[in-house]
Parts: C-alpha cells; structure tokens; sequence
C-alpha cells in the first residue's frame, strides 16, 4: 500500500510538472531517414561442452540428424543404425539484428535459445552457425562461448533455478561476411519517416526545415516528409546531421489508456480526461476451505478399509458497493485521484475504465493488449 501510494504521488507530479514545460525533442528522435534500417538474421546450430544438460536424443531427432550431418562434413562416417546417446549437445536457434551500413568483418552480438529439451545452456560453446536473411542469403557467421544470465541446480530430488537458462548471448559472436546496400535517399530527395502518424508534428518538422533551408521540406502525408539534399555523398550526410540535431515540439500525444489484461498493468499518458460520473463499487469474495475426513469401518466389522476423503465449505461474501462521484479530471493527475478515491485495485481498475468508456466518460482511447 505504501509503495502504491508513491507511485500514484509520482504520477501526480509528473502531470503537474509536463505541461509547462514545453520541451522540445531532436528530428533524430521523432523521425528517420526512409530505407536506414536494421535486418533480422538467423540460424540453425549447435551447442556442444554442456555438463549433461543438453537435449534428450531419443526425444530430439533432429539433434542427432544434426549430429550426424556435422560429423559426416568433417570425414566421420558413423555406421547406419547407430543409436547416439547424448547428453552435452543442444539444438538451438541462433537470431541477431545486421545493423545498417554494417561493412563486412564488423562483429555482432547473437543470442542463442534453445530449441529441443535441454535443460540449460550454461557453460556451452556454440559451433560455427550461418546466419542468413529473409532472402536466404548468408550474411554472417556465429560462434563462440555463451553467455547465460541465470543459474541452477538441483539435488535429491529438489531444485532451484535464478533466471533463465535456455537462452544465452555471445557479445561479438558473429562475424559479418556480407554487406547489405543501403541507399540514402532516391535521386535528390531523402525521405523522412516519423515513428507515429502526426499531422502536426509534421507541420513543425517541415517549418523547423524550412526555417534553415528555405523550399526543401514538403510534407507527403501525416508521417513522411521528403527533403531536397545535396547530390554529393559527403555534403549529403553533413546535411542529414544538420536536420536531425534540429529541435521541434512534439505535437501533444492524443488520449489513451493502455490496458494489459495478462498482468493488470493500466498506463494513462497525460492528456486523458474524465467527465463527471458516477461509479458503484463492491467487492465479491469466495473463500473455500478444504479439510481431510477420514471413514473407518465399525469395530466388529467384517470387511471395509479406511478411506481418507476430501471435505469443501464454500463461502461467498460480498461487500455493499458505495455510489461515489467521480469529480470532472483536467488531467492524468485528478483522473489517478479519482479512480483511487474509490479503493479500486489494479484489476478492479480494468472493469471500471471499459464501463467509463462505454458510458462515453472517459475522454481517452482505451486500448487492451
């Protein structure tokens, strides 16, 4: 209860505060430059050295057809019908993100999952993996000792695991072999690309441009501006640097609510308002005991045996829900206020805000994810 009173004392400042700022945020943080992207990689491999914590073989069937595949391009030919019974190796999958402008040589980091049954990474070497793109085209290669962030152990039947364990990174793990072309900007234009769709953030960008460069912006749409720039390579990039270090204010974000239905979580941002209403709140509670009972048979009795049996006693308890108005909110601040002025919990909060917005009292788009 004390650490949720801080933080609803946290938000309260922090709307009080925001308003009045005005703070303004870099073209480099609200937008980028159409066709400068990252590239997914992956690929299948192996990791081998763990300490009989890899996959159960006779489980796993494409570990050994792994196995024996690898073995075969190094020269050994296993006899057929040769039942491998391994415990150190593991199938994994290997992912990593190519940067843009990534020149061949350059390192990367790889994380390495598990794939089959193994029951942990820890300490194992990943062999030489291809990682290739969504043309299936290899672009680097992977290998080296992993990284796991967790630790476990387990004795006597009992257990005990910190973390995770099938999942590990290799920092510069992967050896870019092949550049993907990035072009910056189609003939004299480049396109610059917002991350949200905003009309007036796209006015303030095109006049803050406009303002150093006269006539070089023109806004296409509510997210893509498209800039006049240099032909020469070198000029180009100085003047990319330019626009992006250019400060604008952000147009204000419109009302949301966003609701995680799996964790509970309820994010407002600032400008989510609340019209005068009326919320009844109550409380329902099932509580369930469960005790043994034990039947015997009779003293002088033949047959029978003692049977142990389970007895339930539900009990259902509701609490009478208090009508209480919830005064008009201005801003995130007196919408907090007004929501725990009613005791309402982090779940109680989910139903209370659907029926807000069904009532059409809440000022705000109510997203569930």
């Amino acid at each position: 209860m004390r650490i949720q009173n801080i933080i609803i004392c946290f938000f309260l400042a922090l709307g009080l505060l925001l308003p009045g700022l005005g703070v303004a945020d870099r073209i480099k943080d609200l937008a980028s430059i159409q066709g400068v992207r990252n590239n997914q990689l992956i690929g299948y491999g192996l990791v081998v050295g763990l300490d009989g914590s890899g996959d159960m073989t006779t489980q796993t069937p494409f570990t050994v057809q792994s196995i024996i595949s690898m073995l075969g391009q190094l020269g050994i030919n296993l006899p057929p019908g040769t039942n491998l019974q391994l415990r150190n190796v593991a199938a994994v999958m290997v992912t990593a993100t190519l940067p843009a402008f990534t020149k061949p040589g350059q390192q990367i980091d790889i994380t390495v999952s598990s794939m089959g049954n193994a029951k942990s990474l820890r300490g194992g070497t990943l062999l030489m993996t291809p990682l290739k793109g969504i043309d299936n085209q290899v672009y680097a290669m992977a290998q080296g000792n992993i990284l796991v962030g967790g630790i476990g152990a387990a004795a006597g039947g009992s257990s005990v695991q910190v973390n995770h364990l099938n999942v590990g990174r290799i920092a510069g793990g992967g050896i870019v072999e092949r550049e993907i072309p990035t072009a910056v900007g189609q003939g004299d234009y480049i396109n610059l690309e917002l991350n949200s769709v905003d009309f007036t953030t796209v006015h303030r960008i095109v006049g803050a441009i406009n303002g150093i460069y006269p006539s070089a912006a023109t806004a296409v749409d509510g997210r893509v501006i498209q800039v006049r720039a240099p032909a020469d390579n070198s000029q180009r990039i100085m003047f990319i640097s330019q626009i992006e270090s250019l400060d604008v204010t952000p147009a204000k974000a419109p009302a949301k609510v966003i609701v995680n239905s799996r964790t509970g979580s309820v994010v407002m941002n600032q400008a989510v308002t609340l019209e005068s209403s009326a919320v009844a709140h109550g409380n329902l509670s099932i509580i369930i005991n469960t005790e043994p009972v034990i039947s015997q048979p009779g003293p002088f009795a033949q047959r029978g045996e003692t049977v142990v049996t389970q007895r339930s006693q539900v009990e259902i308890r509701t609490e009478e829900g208090n009508l209480m108005l919830l005064p008009n909110g201005a801003d995130l601040g007196e919408v907090v206020k007004a929501l725990t002025a009613i005791g309402a919990t982090t779940q109680d909060l989910l139903s209370i805000l659907q029926a807000l917005k069904a009532a059409g009292s809440l000022r705000a788009d109510l997203e569930i994810i």
